[in-house]
């Protein structure tokens, strides 16, 4: 059974942190016609997608469907070509991991320095 308000919250945190990023690696690579309510729609479009498809397919193929959907976006939103789609999705995913480990990193410290104030 699909939770909404997990779906809600993953549109809202995606809309927050992989929009910005898929709209910058989107005009870095094709250029004006990616723009930041085309990358909002990609992530409400595609974790949606993601939602339904994940309770029907899952493993491998799954995965695979998954990357072609978010490509497909990038693609149809973005007017790029298959192969710059692909390129935007690839480091618009290395961008946000580094993102990630960057905000883990600080996270850490914060609590570590937190623990050492008591």
């Amino acid at each position: 059974m699909v939770n909404l308000v997990a779906v809600v919250a993953e549109i809202v945190a995606g809309i927050i942190i992989l929009a910005p990023v898929l709209w910058i690696v989107g005009r870095a690579i094709v250029g004006k016609t990616a723009s930041l309510v085309h990358a909002a729609w990609i992530v409400v479009l595609g974790v949606i997608i993601n939602t339904v498809l994940g309770a029907f397919v899952q493993g491998l193929l799954g995965l695979l469907i998954t990357l072609l959907v978010w490509i497909g976006l990038i693609k149809h939103f973005f007017q790029a070509s298959w192969s710059k789609a692909a390129i935007v999705g690839i480091v618009a995913t290395v961008v946000l991991a580094i993102i990630v480990i960057v905000l883990a990193m600080i996270g850490l410290g914060a609590i570590i320095g937190l623990g050492a104030l008591a």
